[in-house]
């Protein structure tokens, strides 16, 4: 970020570029007309979700902006004592944990996603409706004006 006839570089925080990001998409896919209420149910919604899922965006965001930067973020370290078969063992498990723990946040995905598409419809409908009222009110007004 920078402030125009200025030299001087601001660093945004991490992952708050990305939660901006997320608002701006959702704002343009919404059209709300109360932003800041909108941008409010927004982030009350993400925190809501970060409590169930224990996942945060920002942080995630953070995490792949790293990468970007820094390559060597995301490789494991690897301790010095030598792994045991069945300490590996239980790192596949909580992968497997972690596995099942998804389909509830799919779960919600597809609800959302579901709701989002009836939504839509119905305005669709709503739409063809009005049409429909504006034909009809159309056609009364020429036969009156032939009358």
């Amino acid at each position: 970020m920078s402030i125009p006839f200025s030299n001087t570089h601001y660093r945004i925080p991490q992952g708050f570029g990305n939660l901006l990001e997320g608002l701006t998409r959702e704002i343009l896919r919404e059209q709300p007309d109360n932003i800041p209420a909108f941008a409010a149910a927004y982030f009350e919604n993400l925190l809501e979700k970060r409590e169930k899922t224990n996942f945060d965006p920002a942080e995630w965001g953070a995490k792949v902006d790293d990468r970007f930067y820094n390559n060597h973020a995301f490789k494991e370290q690897e301790s010095p004592v030598k792994h045991e078969p069945g300490k590996e063992n239980s790192q596949t498990s909580m992968k497997e944990k972690t596995a099942l723990e998804s389909p509830e946040e799919d779960k919600d995905m597809e609800e959302n996603a579901a709701f989002k598409i009836q939504a839509a419809f119905r305005g669709h409908l709503a739409r063809e409706e009005v049409k429909k009222m504006k034909s009809s009110d159309l056609e009364e007004e020429k036969t009156e004006e032939n009358e």
